[in-house]
């Protein structure tokens, strides 16, 4: 492994992409469900300097909309961005099953979009770059099984077949950029299959498992 410099490059290599969506460089952070994507975009994000915005997928989705959430984000998020507007949205409250209070993003020279789905057909030419978490699907449903507890067994059954199903049609991976591997230090990082990422690199600052 390179020294812990490795996510402090990626984050150079973000910030000097071609804008995507307006003015936006919009970085796009893709896995299957329990595979890290938020904990290894807040990290991103600080690597980047702090205050990047990030817009979480959970937030779009809902319980009756896992992965029909893709007109909701145009109308909402990719249309004000790309015409250099604010993006307005309501976030899903989980919990209540309902939309909670409106909140605002600007149209920040880079913002990260994470979750399962960011790196689909219908976001790919809004995104400036894919990154996608390398932890294999098992893995990632076993350690959000447990995160979760017996309580939501329901939820991710159902979870299960519909990202499996979303995924045999709209595969994300062969399109990234980037993959981003967890290691018992931090994190590695290596060109994708698809895309035009530079040196493979690492960032081994110690840290607990991820979350979603």
């Amino acid at each position: 492994m390179v020294s812990g410099q490795g996510l402090e490059r990626l984050a150079r290599e973000l910030g000097a992409v071609a804008p995507s969506v307006g003015p936006v460089r919009l970085i796009g952070i893709d896995g299957h469900a329990g595979s890290g994507k938020s904990t290894f975009t807040g990290r991103l994000a600080e690597a980047l300097g702090g205050g990047v915005p990030v817009l979480h997928l959970d937030d779009i989705a809902t319980h009756d909309e896992l992965f029909a959430w893709t007109g909701r984000l145009r109308q909402q998020v990719l249309e004000p961005l790309a015409a250099g507007r604010p993006a307005r949205w309501e976030p899903y409250d989980w919990v209540e099953r309902r939309f909670g209070p409106a909140r605002v993003l600007e149209p920040a020279p880079l913002v990260l979009i994470e979750g399962v789905g960011a790196g689909r057909r219908a976001l790919r030419p809004h995104l400036s770059r894919l990154l996608w978490m390398e932890t294999p699907r098992e893995h990632s449903w076993g350690r959000g099984r447990a995160r979760d507890g017996s309580a939501l067994t329901s939820f991710w059954d159902g979870w299960e077949r519909a990202e499996l199903a979303h995924f045999a049609d709209d595969p994300s991976r062969p399109f990234a950029d980037t993959l981003v591997r967890q290691c018992d230090t931090g994190y590695e990082w290596t060109s994708g299959e698809g895309g035009t990422a530079g040196t493979p690199g690492s960032v081994t600052d110690g840290d607990s498992l991820p979350r979603a």
